[in-house]
């Protein structure tokens, strides 16, 4: 066996759970971080520290100093750490009053720490110190000694701007992040994955592969998407709208704004104003009584506006509304990450209206279209789905409890009817309906949320939807709200970091080149070209004149699935020499059999 095939087989069998997950992790990563602030204030006495909590994969903690923090200074910090976990210090927690405890943080002059200290509501006030050297307010959990942490398991990372309170109006701080875990090994392979994530960085292979950039002029969190982006997008909509039409799905097209009051009846404007971008009022008085328009951050209230333009039939019921629609959200500038957090974004929406005789057999027919959406892209290896219910003791639902646990059981019904491996998320439902979440595991173990499914009673109450039922009455739809591939910006960053921008041959943007080893070869591969253009594969011919190794190389660096040598044998026998990623070199094939072949792959989402 090769040493890189034991290395994989050995990181292949290392777990890195998360720090949600492992109460032991918790304990480790809060005391690494107050052993991180030690040293710190230690090396930058004038350093003040505000808050350092535990993260997914690690710690941080923010601080405000007047020197600004270097690589330099993150090994001087990191080996007086070490000194600090070599003291075998004990981690001591203390109760105090309200009273004690600031009397104590005005004496070594720590205003965050007051105002951190106001915020904390339950008596009595806990303390924890590191020996009789260090203290700060805390919750806990910790280790019981600083001799418990395992310096090899431990790493500073970086150092990032950040506003106290995540307010930009306040002061900015430095915010040291760091990763600690139980042994080396998990330390090696979190870093081992932490480069590979940097090989996939689906922002810089977008920007390699040309398939969209970022303007300072048009604003941060929104994408332009090149030809060849907007290519992929187009691949990922056809896709999607034909298993669609095959399910019943009717098209739909809604307006980029819409007035406040209709976010206002939907209860989005009372919910989420904060997250709507500004209203458009045409004066000040319309703007005191917020009567103007705003940039829509969903499609649901306007798909009920096309249901409610006539009065239904139970005939036409279910009724499946689907759009690509655009929504706007404004982001906090800081929580922008390339395609995965915009504040544009497309989702492949759809609202069903049914009756509840029909509620569980639409539910599971969504169910089974998400379950096909991720197996086509190659996401269903490992994922789990995720029941997103609401949390009993908050007010921010709407709606009755009767029609929140119809909605649930329903959901409930769907999972353990369909067998799917599935856990419960008490508090991440919508503040109108309970979710079923998709929840995927890419390349390197990360977890995302794709399809979503929501049933919702609320809405169509809001709105006053009705269907006039069989016996003549009128009654109450109730609405399924489902989008396979969630945002469609947000999935395509995940998909290039899961390929590595590798994509299979259906979904590449250019699927073959054709590489014509002089000019004289030239006529020879446009006629091909157009032989394959008409027959709807995507090519092109490499037209810069260069020769054969760079013409193959630049052919590699920019992933195309298919490369297709054209020289003087290829002229003579009308054949193509062929090279793809997936399968090396394959000779000489006729031009006719790689139409063909290239053709039958695609249809059947193969390599070719």
């Amino acid at each position: 066996m090769s040493s890189q095939l034991e290395k994989v087989e050995k990181t292949a069998k290392i777990s890195l759970p998360r720090t949600s997950e492992s109460e032991s992790l918790k304990k480790i990563r809060h005391t690494t971080s107050h052993v991180m602030a030690m040293a710190v204030q230690k090396l930058f006495p004038k350093a003040q520290v505000t808050i350092g909590p535990w993260i997914e994969n690690g710690f941080y903690y923010d601080f405000d100093s007047p020197e600004p923090f270097t690589e330099k200074d993150l090994k001087a910090i990191y080996k007086e750490m070490v000194k600090i976990i070599n003291r075998k210090l004990p981690v001591i927690r203390e109760e105090v009053s309200r009273e004690e405890a600031k009397k104590r943080i005005e004496a070594i002059n720590e205003p965050y720490k007051l105002e951190i200290l106001a915020d904390i509501k339950q008596e009595p006030i806990t303390i924890y110190h590191l020996g009789d050297q260090w203290w700060d307010l805390c919750a806990g959990p910790h280790v019981e000694n600083t001799g418990d942490l395992n310096p090899k398991a431990i790493a500073l990372e970086s150092v990032a701007g950040a506003y106290w309170r995540g307010d930009e109006t306040k002061a900015q701080l430095q915010r040291i992040y760091g990763t600690a875990w139980e042994s080396p090994e998990q330390l090696e392979e979190y870093l081992r994955r932490k480069e590979e994530a940097q090989r996939r960085d689906h922002r810089k292979l977008g920007k390699e592969l040309g398939l969209f950039i970022f303007s300072d002029l048009v604003g941060p969190g929104l994408p332009l998407w090149t030809p060849k982006g907007t290519l992929l997008r187009s691949i990922l909509e056809d896709f999607l709208k034909q298993e669609q039409i095959k399910r019943g799905y009717l098209p739909v097209v809604t307006p980029h704004l819409g007035r406040v009051d209709l976010f206002k009846v939907s209860g989005h404007w009372q919910k989420y104003k904060e997250d709507l971008f500004p209203m458009m009022a045409e004066n000040d008085d319309a703007r005191e009584h917020e009567q103007g328009f705003v940039l829509k951050a969903m499609n649901c209230p306007f798909h009920i506006q096309i249901y409610k333009s006539e009065l239904r039939s139970y005939r036409e019921l279910p009724m499946r509304l689907a759009e690509f629609g655009t929504v706007y959200r404004y982001e906090q500038s800081g929580e922008l990450g390339g395609l995965t957090r915009v504040r544009g974004f497309t989702q492949d929406d759809a609202h069903l209206f049914v009756t509840q005789e029909q509620l569980d057999d639409e539910f599971m027919k969504v169910v089974d279209l998400i379950l096909s959406v991720i197996k086509r892209l190659q996401l269903d290896s490992n994922f789990k789905a995720r029941l997103s219910f609401r949390d009993p003791n908050s007010d921010k639902y709407l709606g009755s409890d009767e029609a929140w646990n119809k909605a649930e059981s329903a959901i409930r019904r769907a999972v353990e009817h369909l067998g799917m491996d599935h856990f419960e998320g008490i508090g991440e439902a919508a503040f109108y309906g309970p979710k079923l979440d998709f929840i995927v595991k890419d390349a390197l173990e990360r977890e995302w949320q794709l399809g979503t499914v929501q049933v919702d009673y609320s809405l169509p109450e809001r709105f006053d939807l009705e269907y006039v039922a069989e016996d003549g009455s009128r009654q109450r739809p109730i609405m399924i709200h489902r989008a396979p591939f969630g945002s469609l910006e947000r999935l395509i960053g995940i998909l290039i970091e899961e390929y590595a921008g590798d994509f299979p041959l259906w979904l590449a943007p250019v699927q073959v080149r054709l590489l014509p080893v002089s000019e004289q070869f030239l006529d020879f591969a446009q006629n091909t070209l157009a032989q394959m253009q008409a027959v709807g594969i995507r090519a092109e011919v490499d037209t810069s004149g260069d020769r054969l190794g760079k013409l193959i190389r630049n052919a590699e660096k920019e992933k195309i699935p298919v490369m297709a040598v054209v020289g003087a044998k290829e002229l003579e026998t009308n054949s193509l020499s062929i090279r793809t990623r997936a399968s090396g070199d394959l000779g000489s094939i006729p031009v006719t059999e790689v139409i063909e072949k290239t053709k039958n792959a695609i249809a059947n989402f193969a390599n070719f």
